[in-house]
């Protein structure tokens, strides 16, 4: 089954929904309330690709080096732009005691919001919200990843942006909505997880959740708080590589109120590394990797990477 592709009209995905809703409920598949509920969240998903904010716009990373770092379209750029995207040199990237200043060289315009800025320090992304410096279609702001100071880019021309015509899921299917148990440790853990760049990182882990599928017990270490009422997963499964994307999938999960969690895996869904190459997703630790065919979810990513 493919997904519900929204492309402007808001009505096309309730025509979608009702489609889906009309021929599951004639086969008695599925609940009719379930399926328009499910359809509905994967609706939102497809609405969020095509939004500029979408992990289809990220087209670059950039590794900053102590001192001036260039960018412009030249190939002489340390930080070289998409073609015909911006002016050959167009400033610099200067990190220096352990922060990082935005310089525009010539006359290239660079903004932070409306404001035009000749030469400003930016905050990253781990001081909260990151400074956004816009250069025509693309837009560039600082990261921060293992005590490493990178550039992050946005092009709202992206090929892949513009290609984008919707995801594929796997059938709703109630009995991958479960109910689990959280077993929480006595104090949160600080878990060590690899990436996909090969860095590691640091998450936070308040326990894990056991849960049943098809008569067997499964458990997933969970990231997050419990304060905040909802827990994140990243793991894989039997169909990891094969139907799904092969490095992971992630899932967010709500705690009930009476401390159970709602394990909804057909609401699992790709890292952003299923979508671009500039991204520094987590993997999963070895414990959550499942040996059991979590078949409902996000499919593999059918566009262009």
């Amino acid at each position: 089954m493919k997904s519900v592709h929204v492309k402007t009209a808001t009505g096309l995905v309730f025509l979608a929904v009702a489609v889906v809703y009309v021929v599951l409920f004639c086969a008695g598949q599925e609940d009719p309330a379930f399926v328009e509920a499910e359809m509905t969240w994967r609706a939102e998903r497809d609405h969020a690709m095509r939004e500029e904010t979408s992990w289809l716009t990220i087209a670059g990373l950039f590794w900053l080096e102590e001192g001036e770092n260039t960018f412009g379209t030249s190939a002489d750029s340390r930080i070289q732009l998409p073609e015909d995207s911006a002016p050959e040199s167009a400033g610099a990237f200067i990190l220096k005691n352990g922060g990082v200043t935005a310089e525009a060289a010539g006359n290239t315009e660079l903004k932070i919001g409306e404001e035009i800025i000749r030469k400003r320090k930016l905050a990253s992304d781990q001081e909260g919200r990151p400074d956004i410096v816009a250069l025509n279609d693309l837009r560039m702001w600082v990261i921060v990843r293992g005590g490493r100071f990178a550039i992050r880019m946005r092009d709202l021309n992206a090929r892949a942006f513009r290609e984008y015509d919707g995801l594929d899921f796997f059938p709703p299917r109630a009995e991958y909505k479960v109910v689990g148990t959280l077993i929480t440790y006595d104090e949160p853990k600080t878990v060590s997880v690899g990436t996909a760049i090969g860095t590691t990182t640091e998450m936070t882990s308040p326990g894990f959740v056991s849960f049943e599928i098809g008569g067997k017990q499964y458990r997933l270490d969970a990231f997050g708080s419990v304060a905040s009422k909802r827990l994140f997963f990243v793991f894989r499964d039997g169909t990891s590589g094969d139907e799904t994307y092969g490095a992971s999938r992630f899932m967010s999960a709500d705690i009930l109120e009476d401390g159970s969690v709602d394990m909804n895996f057909n609401r699992a869904y790709n890292p952003p590394c299923a979508y671009t190459h500039y991204a520094t997703c987590p993997l999963p630790p070895p414990q959550n990797n499942l040996e059991i065919r979590i078949e409902a979810g996000e499919k593999m990513y059918p566009g262009h990477h």
